[in-house]
């Protein structure tokens, strides 16, 4: 894991990103970066928790969206940790150690890996809008999908110069990352991990409305042009 660092980035984090951290300390990860989302005095004692235990915190004065933490977390990766590829996960519960090393596992040089969950075992709300992006995504691209919402991603060192200039403020930027990827050639490999909800995942910060017209805005952007493409 020596060539690896994690990336977490979190707003208002609870317990479960200590919990996370401390299972993921045995594995000698070249290191552990936390991207503060603008969480407030709330957090400073979980993030204090967490750089005690070794993980270096980037924290943002204001909540500035997911897909902005994400990127200063892969400039501060790119810049500190040349050449180490990054693995992405969200630290509220969803996501344990042993998913890590599975997506971690599978992985191969220059290649993005997803780890996908069952969307069956899936809260309502999640099945429904990851069985709409996956729809899309594939009529968009032609790539099949499983989990396109997936926040537990492998990302080769070499993409992410590039991949911290892809736009999106937002979850839309998870997204985006995927349609970059499927109109560069870049290969995705996804690997099964457990679904994992607390309280049918009510603790999360997508909204139903706001957020899903970020995704779908540049998905049904792809959908047009490929059809438009194929009737030339």
């Amino acid at each position: 894991m020596s060539t690896m660092v994690v990336l977490l980035a979190v707003y208002r984090p609870g317990p479960q990103l200590p919990a996370l951290v401390t299972d993921l300390l045995p594995d000698g990860w070249a290191a552990i970066v936390v991207v503060d989302d603008g969480s407030g005095a709330d957090a400073a004692g979980c993030l204090a928790r967490v750089r005690a235990l070794g993980c270096t915190v980037l924290s943002d004065s204001t909540n500035r969206g997911k897909g902005v933490a994400l990127k200063a977390g892969l400039r501060h990766v790119a810049a500190q940790y040349p050449g180490c590829a990054v693995v992405c996960a969200d630290a509220d519960g969803q996501h344990r150690a042993e998913d890590l090393r599975r997506v971690v596992a599978q992985g191969e040089p220059g290649r993005i890996v997803l780890g996908v969950r069952s969307v069956d075992r899936m809260p309502l709300r999640s099945r429904i809008g990851n069985t709409v992006t996956r729809l899309l995504f594939r009529a968009a691209t032609g790539h099949r999908v499983t989990d396109t919402q997936t926040g537990l991603r492998l990302l080769p060192g070499p993409m992410l110069d590039r991949l911290s200039a892809v736009p999106g403020e937002h979850f839309e930027y998870e997204m985006n990352v995927l349609l970059e990827a499927a109109r560069t050639g870049q290969a995705i490999d996804q690997v099964e991990i457990p679904t994992r909800y607390t309280d049918a995942n009510k603790a999360s910060s997508f909204s139903a409305i706001t957020d899903s017209v970020r995704i779908y805005r540049p998905l049904l952007r792809h959908v047009v042009t490929a059809l438009l493409t194929r009737a030339r």
